[in-house]
């Protein structure tokens, strides 16, 4: 780009795009506002060659994929695509993408190509996290997301669909459909009947069904790690949506984030953790949810969660057939264990480089913050490592307060400074990113008599919803400013989508105090 060109860009913004961010292996980022329409010929023709080269990735899993540039591309979410109408339509039945001659339909049309073809995975934006998506139809496109995550390969993928009429064409023919007592719907649905009251409630949205897998499958068997099954959901993101659509093939599509580490909510936490493993990220914004999806299991009786998410055990059981729903997954990882039947039930999860010490909300005794003698011990042991020489930063507490706690939490320290950071939540009203305040004051002795290090504090909101939203964000910014360990204050498991939140936190915790 001429430097004419590049003020030309600066001055006027196009509506549509926002701006592209080229990513150098040094790090170094660039960003670049684009025109809306003198630059929108050349502008396509970089993106285009951008697709066109692409890293071989290793066979052996789960080893991570060869150093390679990553790309930040911008795309607005607005008039992205919507559900086909008129007389007898189906709600969801069919996707529509629309012609319009916009940067964004462009971008995702050279993406959809891209994964057609190309066997190195995609970030993308979902309501709930970002995804790292392939075609779930090719064995090698599929083997690149485990590659890129360095993701065990006995953990399976949900898959992503656009409309209803993509997830039929991957079930067996109609015949009988599981009630979840075994009877036949006798209508010819591909789609068993159990599930049709959640798609009606919560499609598109943050839920997960698990299907029987037919045979021949047209998903690639790297998708269900060798399960007769496999889970599917359709996002409620017209910016998935038209990704998926235009690919013409369902997308496996784990959480973009290096495996074990906490899920992504932004482009930028994507970045932190594949750059120099994947070529493209589409940034949409921050994700509305904060959390995975909700997984079900609909085929036994009675039917049950298999992992919590973005839809509450109480919002299943308000519709047919559901209010018997059971509990089937468990907070603490089962290493060792037979096959998941979904992600996150068997390994290490959501955790920051920091030790994470949860406090229950049952816990009396830390109503008011973090115990005294928790610290202690804690920082002993980080002294010790001191004097033999393993590290000489200060020591830098963080804290993570949801409804009780005060900024202190009950630890010694000083007046707070504020500074503001960008959450990485979305609000329901205009998916405007919302912020988090990061607290910092010095770390006193309990006797108050010398500084010994630094106190980060993070409020992540007193509501669920919000809690869930800035969680992982809070993770990852006490991560990034160097917390050794990090204090966190849980919630209710009965609050709307608690369970999800405190799995998610019980999964990532160190040592759990209840």
């Amino acid at each position: 780009m001429s430097s004419e060109e590049h003020k030309a860009a600066n001055s006027t913004i196009s509506p549509f795009f926002g701006k592209w961010t080229k990513v150098s292996d040094k790090l170094n980022v660039i960003s670049v506002k684009l025109a809306s329409r003198t630059l929108q010929s050349g502008l396509i023709k970089t993106v285009r060659a951008a697709f066109h080269s692409n890293s071989k990735m290793s066979k052996d899993l789960p080893q991570t994929s060869a150093k390679m540039a990553t790309r930040i591309l911008k795309v607005a979410e607005k008039d992205l695509g919507r559900f086909r109408e008129g007389d007898g339509q189906e709600k969801l039945g069919t996707w529509e993408v629309p012609e319009a001659d916009s940067p964004s339909i462009k971008i995702l049309q050279e993406t959809a190509k891209y994964l057609r073809t190309k066997d190195t995975p995609v970030a993308f934006p979902t309501e709930t996290v970002y995804g790292l998506a392939a075609d779930a139809t090719r064995s090698s496109a599929v083997k690149g997301i485990y590659s890129a995550k360095g993701r065990p390969s006995d953990n399976p993928l949900i898959i992503h669909v656009s409309d209803l009429e993509m997830l039929r064409g991957l079930l067996s023919p109609a015949t009988t459909s599981p009630l979840g007592n075994g009877e036949a719907n006798g209508h010819g649905e591909k789609i068993p009947d159990i599930y049709l009251p959640l798609i009606h409630q919560f499609w598109p949205g943050p839920l997960t069904i698990l299907l029987r897998n037919p045979t021949p499958s047209k998903l690639a068997p790297e998708v269900t790690a060798g399960l007769s099954s496999f889970g599917a959901r359709m996002p409620a993101s017209p910016l998935a949506l038209s990704l998926i659509k235009l690919t013409g093939a369902p997308l496996a599509a784990p959480s973009a984030n290096a495996s074990t580490k906490p899920s992504p909510t932004t482009a930028d936490h994507v970045l932190e953790d594949l750059e120099g493993r994947i070529e493209l990220i589409l940034d949409g914004g921050a994700c509305q949810v904060g959390v995975e999806s909700t997984v079900v299991d609909g085929l036994c009786d009675p039917p049950v969660v298999l992992r919590p998410g973005g839809v509450s055990i109480d919002e299943l059981r308000s519709c047919p057939g559901w209010e018997r729903v059971a509990k089937a997954y468990k907070d603490q990882s089962e290493i060792g264990k037979s096959a998941p039947r979904a992600p996150g039930m068997k390994y290490k999860h959501y955790s920051p480089k920091a030790r994470v010490v949860l406090y229950e909300s049952s816990l009396a005794a830390a109503k008011d913050g973090v115990q005294q003698e928790d610290l202690e011990v804690f920082r002993k042991g980080w002294q010790a490592s001191q004097t033999n020489g393993t590290g000489n930063d200060l020591l830098k507490v963080g804290v993570i307060r949801t409804r009780h706690w005060q900024p202190a939490a009950g630890l010694p320290c000083g007046e707070f400074k504020q500074r503001a950071i960008v959450n990485g939540g979305a609000s329901k009203e205009n998916s405007a990113e919302v912020e988090l305040e990061v607290q910092e004051a010095d770390l006193y002795t309990p006797e108050h008599d010398s500084s010994i290090g630094e106190v980060l504090g993070i409020s992540i909101g007193e509501d669920t919803r919000s809690i869930a939203q800035g969680l992982f964000s809070a993770l990852r910014e006490l991560d990034r400013r160097g917390a050794h360990i990090i204090f966190v204050e849980g919630i209710g498991d009965n609050e709307d989508i608690g369970a999800a939140v405190m799995n998610r936190l019980r999964k990532a915790a160190s040592q759990i105090r209840s």
